[in-house]
């Protein structure tokens, strides 16, 4: 043990206050995020002695009498767990927990065992028990996303660490045992509870006497549960994806993310951010347990500049942009037409809206149905049928085309979930994640160009030596005729000329409208999503409940109000960005439904081809009604 030790004292220096340290930035290179969740490391004579008494008493009551490890205390949980045939004690103390949070995965291997020992011996040596115990309270993950002391006190309590009163620091001192259980904001009781058994364990290491312990918790606890610095409750979910997507760096060694110390600039825009949080909160009720997801894209480069992935992080950190996997219902439309324009068929082509049984291969049959089981009862063009969202006219188009067709494009678009080959997939069946789904509308509101999306724009150590930097490489996948007949289609969902059988799906927002989108809204049983976007702004919207419980139709204009509401106000001072015109694409005027030629203004819509490849409904009518003749 003694060479041990004089091995690890030769070693180098372990740093300490850089460890765990990730320091995010916005697009304007401003601070929003350090890792310990303050700027400055607070000395441990700046911290409350209940605290400190706290945390040694239930964490490691030995800790200044050992060097690193409590030989009597390995030996108790040892005979405890043989004795119980399973682990009912651990036994690591301050200094290895501390290792294993700056330094370390949570893998119950020997390799990591034997990394923790080592490097264990290498702080005990390098450092003494004060500034152990300091590092230590600076980096613990105290939940909602509070990493430190500092972050901790001030979020839950509105105090500084010197300010924390006995019960307060019961409390803290009990949240690292479990952060997602045992933090007072999501889980008061159960924080009371470990709260208790701190208590206890400071009468039994004679830090107070029972008078002291039966006198606490007699009264509700107040949680104050805000970030002075930065009140917006979604932030964490753009931050958390942050850090997810910096695990998938390549470049950046493992080693390196795990101990910290890294500068990280996004593309958060927090403007867009608030006015996000804002509008969905304006339209969710606080005692609802309704779910909101939301990404907002520019479309030209693929920048992520806004995200939120629940309603309030602090009662769940669930990432539902990132993390939840659900049905897209009639959004996956904008795909099929766009394959259905690239194979053949056009703006104006028609078929034929009525309830109806398809029979598949092996003698399956598949009976969809439009929303509210309404059908216009005759041919509508692909148009009125993008605009109306009318499933019939999906499924047909689908099965017309072959399945296979839809899934190539998906693919070609970015979209990496595997796509099953049926008839449904028209209809959005297949679960997919929001941020893998943004990726094809990008390609769409980008012209057709693919482009990767992210969050990052680079990644410094703490010398300012760039480690990762995103080189935003846009590859042209589509082809940008077909992509502007698309937008063009998409733009009539808010069209009142496209009214017939049903209304057009946006039609309900167009008066708060000033700038022209092209908008796709989807709708499930148990989802409801609305898709927007110009050259400006790519947003998408998901609401729905993570049980997956039916989602009341009374709520169905949520995402389409959440939507208009933020993408107006973010770009309210820009002038209307529309596309521009192929020179190989012209324009017909045609009745909106049926997609003959009309005199009538009223029922006039703009449709748009191609060139050479309009055709006039009318002559086709005639050359089918001389054929059956």
């Amino acid at each position: 043990m003694l060479g041990l030790y004089i091995y690890a004292y030769m070693s180098p220096k372990l740093e300490l206050k850089t460890a765990n340290q990730f320091y995010i930035y916005d697009k304007n290179e401003e601070l929003v995020y350090q890792g310990s969740g303050n700027s400055e490391w607070v000395d441990i004579e700046d911290i409350s002695p209940n605290l400190i008494n706290a945390v040694i008493s239930v964490e490691d009551k030995n800790f200044y009498q050992h060097q690193g490890f409590d030989y009597l205390r390995i030996a108790k949980a040892m005979f405890v767990n043989i004795k119980n045939h399973q682990i009912k004690q651990g036994a690591s103390t301050i200094s290895q927990q501390y290792i294993k949070n700056m330094y370390l995965d949570f893998s119950q291997t020997w390799k990591r065992k034997i990394q923790e020992a080592f490097l264990t011996l290498e702080l005990e040596v390098h450092y003494d028990k004060d500034e152990i115990l300091e590092g230590y309270l600076n980096t613990i993950n105290y939940g909602q996303g509070n990493y430190g002391i500092e972050s901790a006190s001030s979020f839950y309590f509105n105090k500084k660490p010197n300010e924390l009163t006995l019960e307060e620091a019961c409390i803290l001192a009990g949240i690292s045992k479990n952060p997602s259980k045992y933090n007072p904001l999501s889980n008061y009781d159960e924080s009371i509870k470990r709260a208790k058994v701190v208590a206890q364990s400071l009468v039994n290491n004679k830090y107070i006497d029972e008078q002291t312990y039966n006198s606490l918790f007699q009264d509700k606890i107040e949680i104050y549960g805000k970030n002075n610095e930065n009140n917006l409750q979604m932030l964490m979910y753009y931050q958390d994806a942050v850090l997810d997507e910096l695990e998938n760096i390549n470049s950046i060694p493992n080693s390196l993310i795990e101990s910290g110390g890294l500068k990280i600039y996004t593309n958060l825009d927090l403007n867009a951010q608030s006015i996000l949080e804002k509008n969905i909160l304006n339209y969710i009720k606080a005692d609802d347990d309704l779910q909101v997801a939301s990404i907002i894209i520019n479309p030209t480069t693929g920048e992520v500049i806004s995200l939120s992935g629940g309603v309030d992080y602090t009662t769940s950190q669930f990432n539902r942009a990132i993390q939840a996997k659900r049905q897209v219902g009639s959004t996956m439309k904008a795909f099929l037409y766009y394959t259905a324009l690239e194979n053949g068929l056009v703006s104006s082509s028609t078929f034929s809206s009525e309830a109806t049984t398809f029979t598949l291969a092996n003698n399956k049959s598949y009976s969809p149905s439009n929303y509210g089981n309404k059908y216009a009862n005759k041919e509508i063009t692909m148009a009125a049928a993008i605009a109306m969202s009318d499933n019939i006219y999906a499924v047909k188009t689908n099965l017309f085309l072959g399945p296979e067709k839809l899934v190539e494009t998906a693919k070609r678009v970015g979209i990496k979930k595997n796509l099953p080959q049926n008839p449904s997939l028209a209809l959005g069946t297949t679960e997919m994640s929001m941020l893998d789904y943004a990726t094809g509308y990008t390609t769409l509101a980008s012209g057709g160009y693919q482009n990767e999306l992210h969050l990052i724009k680079k990644v410094e150590d703490l010398d300012g030596n760039i480690l990762y930097e995103n080189k935003n490489e846009s590859k042209l996948v589509l082809n940008e005729n077909y992509v502007y007949i698309l937008n063009e289609m998409l733009a009539n969902t808010s069209n009142a000329t496209f009214s017939d059988y049903t209304r057009p799906t946006a039609l309900t927002i167009s008066s708060k409208l000033t700038k022209k989108y092209a908008i796709k809204t989807g709708t499930t049983n148990t989802d409801f999503w609305t898709i927007g976007y110009n050259k400006d702004l790519l947003m998408l919207v998901w609401i729905g409940y993570d049980d997956n419980r039916e989602v009341s139709s009374k709520n169905n204009s949520i995402a389409k109000n959440i939507w208009a509401d933020t993408v107006e106000e973010i770009l309210k001072d820009k002038e209307d960005n529309w596309y521009e015109k192929p020179e190989n694409v012209e324009g017909n005027v045609l009745n909106a439904i049926s997609g003959k030629t009309t005199n009538n203004s009223k029922e006039a819509a703009m449709f748009y081809f191609v060139k050479g490849s309009y055709y006039d409904n009318d002559d086709i009518e005639a050359v089918n009604k001389e054929t059956k003749e």
